[in-house]
């Protein structure tokens, strides 16, 4: 049987424009889909608005990177075998949920734009910072990035737009161990270096440095990062370094010999890098302007039922984009590949962690 875009051996899902999905393009064989109004833009993991208890909004306009990262783990890029849809979301319609949310938990919140793919791949991040910024309910702005798109017109743009920091993912400044770890040959982190060093020394926009250490692959690398963004001037009103974790996600790419550290050996690693450079490298939640806040309500606990209606493919294959019309909210529906688009589905919640949403028919 021909595989559609609804997963592997099931027929073709066509996006249902009147929910608020509707194709844009293809890239690296699958298809872009255009997210906007009505399409509710709370409980899918990998576009809208992610809340996780904070005075931090996670903010997700895209799905799509030009990195196929070797420990990518969320699978990302043109070398993904997991994805079978990609998604980009439009920015009025995300800036109107995160205002709305943020009201909701009636607090201020930071707006941090990351996402299962690079935030700087999204064709409207300028406009989507703008709009951002002019809400009262947002009291700053973060981009999260790989830096293989950045340009110095980019950085202008958003620094008037009014972006305050950019979270860069650098995992060593050797050009070819570079293109190696991003299994991408076009990848300049030379390049990278330079803009990040303009961002740092020329914007007002605060650089944070956050490479992941992979044990044995880039160890002497992450003291050479560490040591740079100190040196250029990274931290300006936020912490200047954040080493990250390699995480050996199910779904994710494992790199060939490569073991996941425990937390405790990720924590002793720290403390030790700390006494080696002489740097800091571990922050409060104080330090960076974080704190607890109320959850937005979840109407689809686990275990609840509802009735949805599907609207097109799911971001990986297997699954279908349904939507929960009376709850306004989106699901993430499996084990269904028989449904078809627009159709209603009886179904029950069996996920709802963070208020990401994954359900199965009745």
């Amino acid at each position: 049987m021909k595989r559609g875009v609804g997963g592997r051996g099931g027929g073709t899902v066509e996006p249902v424009q009147e929910l608020g999905l509707a194709p844009l393009a293809r890239a690296w064989g699958r298809p872009v889909l255009r997210v906007g109004e009505p399409m509710p833009l709370l409980g899918h993991i990998a576009f809208g608005v992610i809340d996780r208890g904070s005075n931090v909004l996670q903010v997700r306009p895209t799905t799509l990177c030009p990195l196929s990262c070797i420990f990518c783990s969320v699978d990302a890029g043109p070398a993904s075998r997991t994805r079978q849809a990609e998604y980009i979301v439009e920015p009025g319609w995300l800036a109107d949920w995160v205002d709305m949310v943020a009201r909701e938990k009636s607090v201020t919140v930071e707006a941090l734009i990351d996402g299962v793919g690079d935030p700087f791949t999204y064709p409207r991040l300028v406009e989507l910072v703008a709009l951002l910024k002019q809400s009262p309910m947002v009291h700053s702005v973060a981009a999260e990035t790989h830096g293989a798109t950045l340009t110095r017109r980019l950085v202008d743009r958003l620094e008037e737009a009014g972006l305050d920091r950019i979270n860069l993912s650098i995992d060593t400044l050797d050009p070819e161990k570079a293109k190696k770890l991003t299994a991408t040959p076009w990848y300049n982190v030379e390049h990278v270096r330079e803009i990040a060093e303009y961002i740092a020394r020329e914007t007002s926009i605060d650089l944070h440095v956050t490479p992941v250490w992979l044990p044995g692959v880039n160890d002497q690398d992450v003291v050479e990062i560490i040591e740079w963004a100190y040196r250029i001037g990274a931290g300006k009103r936020w912490p200047p370094v954040t080493v990250q974790k390699y995480v050996a996600h199910r779904r994710g790419r494992h790199p060939p010999g490569v073991r996941e550290p425990s937390w405790s050996e990720y924590w002793r690693w720290l403390r030790e890098l700390e006494e080696r450079t002489g740097k800091r490298l571990t922050w409060t939640m104080e330090e960076w302007g974080m704190r607890h806040a109320p959850r937005v309500r979840n109407p689809l606990p686990r275990g609840s039922r509802t009735v949805l209606q599907v609207a097109g493919p799911g971001w990986q294959h297997g699954e279908l984009l349904a939507v929960a019309t009376r709850e306004k909210r989106v699901v993430t529906l499996v084990n269904a590949r028989w449904a078809k688009p627009g159709q209603l589905v009886p179904a029950r919640i069996t996920h709802d962690k963070d208020g990401i949403l994954i359900a199965r028919p009745l």
